[in-house]
């Protein structure tokens, strides 16, 4: 971390307790003469982190446009929250002014009855812009595109498509490209800020324009707006519908916004927790937290049922050679942590489209080379250290060595290929990979210990 973040964070602290401080002493001239000289996205973060009861006094301490502002970036459930201290017209205030896209991720966390009310009450044409989003699916660029953004028609010139930026700025949320249509709206090219500036000014949008334009339709999943963003390195992505036109524009705050809440959602899953949509989880009461982690605890106490089944149906082998008991807890936590890693690649490999043109088959067949030479190097070492340190039995030793092998080939396998499998038939890889990996390796790991011990001593 720079010198420079580090300052800005010990900045953002500092403003936060002297905040709290001001508010609980009454001190209400003192907080706001704090907030004047900080960014919105500042304040908020600040408001946040006060206590419930005076975070509606903080935000009341803001001039009107500054609380419009610092309204889009607080949490939703903040929003909420400060929604229902507010009058009615406080509220309408604040939310006719914020962006169509933004309004509509509040209105998504909103009890029904209060957007009915809130939309009755916007504006015709915010009432129209936030109708349009809502119309669209959740998590598609239609949902999380915004209709404020500047077009032109091609036969315009560089000194009139100017004087359309000038009047339209303060109505568009980004101004660094100028979106080109013909008279029905199609979407027919674009012109960036860059190119405007250095032509002459006579010449014709049509002659500097650039005619092959990425774009992505309304249905497109957000998660593929991310990546196309991220592909071509640029600002904003517009949107067209069905028959092509033009209907708003994706920024880049809102993928950032968007590779957030996905990172999170995977990283959840992975851990065997549903987030249900939700990512606030340290916000979340103790009961919706235990239901969200029970299900996949409940699956692997099973899986540790049948383990334990198997272990007691090897009785007479473990009550002639008791110390191969002392090496599952070894065998099956190395091959688990072997199909965390192959399962943890592909997933991610999967999300970013990186291992697509290789297939399944030949990703899964090097991640079983991997684990092969992974178990070996393990296994090599297991059986020296189980013979030389441990004073055991060197058939042991080398059953335990063998079995390293065996198990890590397995975990890599199943680590490797049931994330395809599950993506095949609709589920979610990272939801489903983790406890799944979990039972293989544990039950078919323990019958391949116990089956390679019985070949290598006889028994």
């Amino acid at each position: 971390m720079t010198p420079n973040v580090v300052k800005h964070n010990e900045l953002r602290q500092l403003v936060r307790s002297q905040l709290e401080l001001f508010l609980e002493r009454g001190n209400l001239e003192g907080a706001k003469d704090l907030l004047l000289p900080v960014q919105a996205v500042d304040i908020a973060e600040a408001i946040e982190g006060l206590p419930e009861s005076i975070q509606v006094i903080a935000f009341r301490l803001l001039s009107k446009a500054e609380a419009i502002d610092v309204y889009e970036y607080l949490d939703s459930s903040v929003q909420q929250s400060l929604i229902e201290e507010f009058k009615r017209q406080e509220v309408i205030d604040i939310v006719d002014k914020m962006s169509p896209d933004d309004r509509a991720k509040l209105f998504d966390e909103l009890p029904a009855k209060v957007v009915r009310r809130l939309l009755s009450e916007l504006s015709p044409g915010e009432r129209q812009a936030t109708a349009l989003l809502l119309g669209y699916e959740e998590d598609t660029a239609g949902r999380i595109m915004t209709p404020e953004y500047i077009s032109c028609k091609e036969t315009l010139t560089i000194n009139q498509a100017l004087e359309a930026i000038r009047s339209l700025a303060n109505a568009s949320e980004i101004i660094y490209y100028l979106y080109v249509t013909d008279a029905s709206r199609h979407l027919t090219g674009i012109v960036s800020l860059r190119d405007l500036v250095l032509s002459p000014a006579e010449t014709s949008l049509g002659d500097i324009m650039t005619r092959d334009v990425v774009s992505v339709h309304t249905d497109t999943d957000q998660e593929e707006v991310a990546r196309t963003i991220q592909r071509y390195d640029i600002l904003a992505l517009p949107v067209v519908d069905s028959e092509e036109r033009l209907v708003g524009i994706v920024t880049v705050d809102d993928v950032i916004d968007i590779l957030e809440q996905e990172a999170t959602e995977d990283i959840y899953a992975l851990g065997g927790v549903q987030s249900d949509g939700d990512n606030d989880y340290f916000q979340t009461n103790l009961i919706t937290v235990a239901r969200r982690r029970v299900v996949w605890l409940f699956v692997l106490l099973l899986t540790n049922s049948v383990t334990t089944s198997i272990i007691k149906s090897q009785e007479s082998l473990l009550s002639q050679v008791v110390t191969l008991a002392a090496f599952m807890p070894l065998l099956t936590g190395t091959g688990g942590n072997v199909g965390a890693q192959s399962s943890t690649v592909v997933i991610r490999g999967l999300n970013t489209d990186e291992i697509v043109d290789m297939g399944a088959g030949k990703v899964v067949f090097r991640e079983a080379l991997a684990g092969i030479l992974l178990g070996t190097i393990l296994g090599f070492v297991a059986t020296l250290w189980a013979f030389f340190f441990l004073q055991e039995d060197l058939a042991v030793a080398i059953s335990v060595g063998i079995s390293l092998v065996a198990i890590s080939l397995l975990a890599s396998v199943a680590g490797s290929a049931l994330p395809f499998l599950f993506r095949a038939i609709g589920l979610d890889p990272a939801l489903m990979s983790a406890p799944f990996i979990t039972t293989a390796v544990d039950v078919l790991g323990v019958l391949i210990y116990f089956n390679i011990a019985r070949l290598i001593l006889g028994l």
